[in-house]
Order: C-alpha cells, then sequence, then structure tokens
C-alpha cells in the first residue's frame, strides 16, 4: 500500500485538474490511498464525481491555499501549519504519506519542504531531479533550478543523489554519471565542474559509473542515466527543451494544415504524427523530485492538465515503492564513512 499526500489547492487550477488526475493514477495503481488537504468548498463537490477515489481518500479541509505568485517568505509566514501545502508536506514528515505532490508555487515548496521536512544529513542543498526524455527512453536531469551555483562537494552530492533517483525510477544497478560542461576535455570548464569531476572519480563509487563530462547535446542523446549540473544552467537548459518541443510542434501543425496536398499527406502519416506527438507531450514526463530531503516531494507542473498529474503521482508511486530516500541514505552513509579518518585503536 503507497500512501499519497496530494495538495489539491496547488498549481493554476487547483482541485479541477488534481482530483481527476488522481483518479486517473489510482486507476493505474489500485494499491494507492491518497490524504488529501484543500478548501472543503472548492474540493467536496468535485471528489463526488469520483465515488472510488472518494472511498480510497481522507480529505482534511485547509482554510489556506498558496498562490502561484506567493513568495516563499510570504508563503511561510502565512501557510506555515495551515496550508494544503504545508499540512500535505507534514503528512510525510509524521509517517502518515510516503511521499506528497503538489503542482503549487515551487520557490514556496521547496522553502516550505526545507522548512518542515529538513535535509538529510551531509546534504547542504535540496536539488529538484527531472526526468528527461531522450533518444535512449528516459534521463535524470538534476539540479533544474532548486539553487543557483553549486561548488565541487554538492555537485558529487547531486551525483549520489541522481544515481539513487535512476536505480530506484529505471532499476539500474549501476547507473552511469556524467557532469555537464562545455566541452569533453578535463582542461575545459569552471573550476568547481573540474574539481567535481576529480572528486567523483576519487571516490570510486559503488552505485554509480562516472562517465566524465558531457555537453548539452548529450542530455537529449541519452549519453548517460544521470546529468549533474548546478541550478541555474539545468533550468535554462529544461525550458530551453521544452520551448523547443512546443516550437517544433507549431511547426509541424502549420506545415500540416498550408495545402490541400499537406492535408492528405497528414492522413497518410497520421500515424507516424501521433506517435512524435505523444513523444513531444511534455504531460508525459511530468513530475521533478526534491532530492536531498528527509522525505519524497514531487513538484507538478503548475499549469499540468489531469494526464500530467497523474504522471506526476506515478513518479511518486515508484519513488516511494522503490525505497529513494532509504537509497540515498545509504549511499551517503557509504560515501561519507570512506571519507572519515578510522576512530579508536585502529588508528593508530
Amino acid at each position: 500500500m503507497i500512501r499519497i499526500s496530494l495538495d489539491l489547492m496547488g498549481g493554476d487550477f487547483g482541485p479541477e485538474v488534481v482530483v481527476p488526475g488522481a483518479a486517473k493514477a489510482l486507476d493505474r495503481h489500485p494499491d494507492i490511498t491518497f490524504l488529501m488537504y484543500g478548501q472543503k468548498d472548492r474540493c467536496e463537490a468535485i471528489l463526488a464525481k469520483y465515488p472510488k477515489l472518494r472511498e480510497r481518500s481522507a480529505f482534511h479541509e485547509c482554510d489556506v491555499a498558496i498562490s502561484m505568485d506567493e513568495k516563499p517568505s510570504q508563503a511561510l509566514r502565512r501557510g506555515r501549519y495551515v496550508s494544503s501545502m504545508w499540512r500535505s508536506i507534514e503528512a510525510v514528515k509524521v509517517g502518515a504519506a510516503d511521499v506528497v505532490v503538489s503542482a503549487g508555487n515551487t520557490g514556496a515548496l521547496m522553502a516550505m519542504a526545507k522548512f518542515c521536512l529538513r535535509t538529510m544529513a551531509n546534504i547542504e542543498r535540496p536539488a529538484i531531479a527531472a526526468i528527461w526524455p531522450t533518444l535512449r527512453g528516459e534521463s535524470i536531469v538534476l539540479d533544474v533550478g532548486a539553487t543557483i551555483g553549486a561548488d565541487a562537494q554538492q555537485l558529487l552530492d547531486f551525483a549520489l543523489m541522481g544515481g539513487a533517483m535512476a536505480r530506484a525510477l529505471f532499476e539500474i544497478e549501476r547507473p552511469t554519471v556524467g557532469l555537464l560542461n562545455v566541452g569533453v576535455e578535463e582542461i575545459k570548464g569552471q573550476e568547481e565542474v573540474k574539481d567535481a569531476g576529480r572528486l567523483i572519480r576519487e571516490a570510486n563509487l559503488e552505485s554509480l559509473e562516472y562517465s566524465g563530462f558531457v555537453e548539452g547535446d548529450d542530455i537529449g542523446k541519452g549519453t548517460v542515466d544521470v546529468v549533474v549540473t548546478e541550478g541555474f544552467s539545468g533550468n535554462i537548459a529544461l525550458k530551453a527543451a521544452e520551448g523547443t518541443a512546443k516550437q517544433i510542434g507549431s511547426y509541424l501543425r502549420s506545415a500540416m494544415t498550408r495545402t490541400l496536398l499537406a492535408r492528405i499527406g497528414y492522413i497518410f502519416a497520421k500515424g507516424a504524427f501521433d506517435l512524435l506527438r505523444e513523444k513531444l507531450d511534455p504531460s508525459k514526463v511530468n513530475g521533478g523530485v526534491f532530492l536531498g530531503l528527509n522525505g519524497i516531494v514531487i513538484k507538478s507542473h503548475g499549469g499540468a492538465n489531469a494526464e500530467a498529474f497523474a504522471a506526476a503521482i506515478d513518479v511518486g508511486y515508484d519513488m516511494a515503492k522503490n525505497g529513494l530516500t532509504q537509497k540515498i541514505e545509504n549511499d551517503l552513509k557509504k560515501y561519507h564513512a570512506k571519507r572519515l579518518p578510522p576512530i579508536g585503536p585502529e588508528a593508530a
């Protein structure tokens, strides 16, 4: 049984999207139970339309909802302990839920998650990991916007956490990991990136295989299972990829409707275009994972539709079922145990 906590008020559409999305996820995973947090007057009527979901859910009324444009500091002051966002996260903290999923304000969600769940031991900064469609299938890219800048040790921490997520999501025993850089040569890039490469190589980690530096085009190629970068460049890469997908989709729609001959050609090639549309559909890979916290937090796109929100729940389900938090904790313990000098008589 996987227990999932939902912030019903998060995102651009709130319960109008979250509730139908949860219903879709329940159809795919009948062993889910939901803890739902939201404003009663907005949620009850929508929940009543999904009796099967209502039966598998416990609804908790919250008067306060965090808006999409609210600053993190303001959200904490106004919503701590009482908002649907805080209480859905708190359910993970107290052990009532295995994972929380929210489409709410990213800054507020990260601030509340850090304040409520706290970061893991030896982790200075959490990261947001995105699941990225590639020519080989899917890869994990982190950090895509949790923090700006990172030193060598933090990049190594990201590699450890990303590797653990890849094992949980893709069920790979030893995922390949690459550091995003301006070139694959050892002499290129910022000092922090070069130092991180040295640290990862010297650590000789059992949980992952370090593949060296990778470039921007390697993300889409799927050259490695996990791409590690700091939040500024990671977020730019993410937004650029999303924008390019929309641009290609727009070009195709325009080309296919320009002339009568093009429309006829589209009819014959409809199967291929449907497959391409599915590949470019961002709702199929929705769900960023907050890594480095004492609990699993999944961030859905704020503008997600029901299918996309269900995909974010799917990610949370997989992370909880495959023990993501425990995998990260174990990998961190092993790494830091090797770094510590021996204590006691054996140190002599």
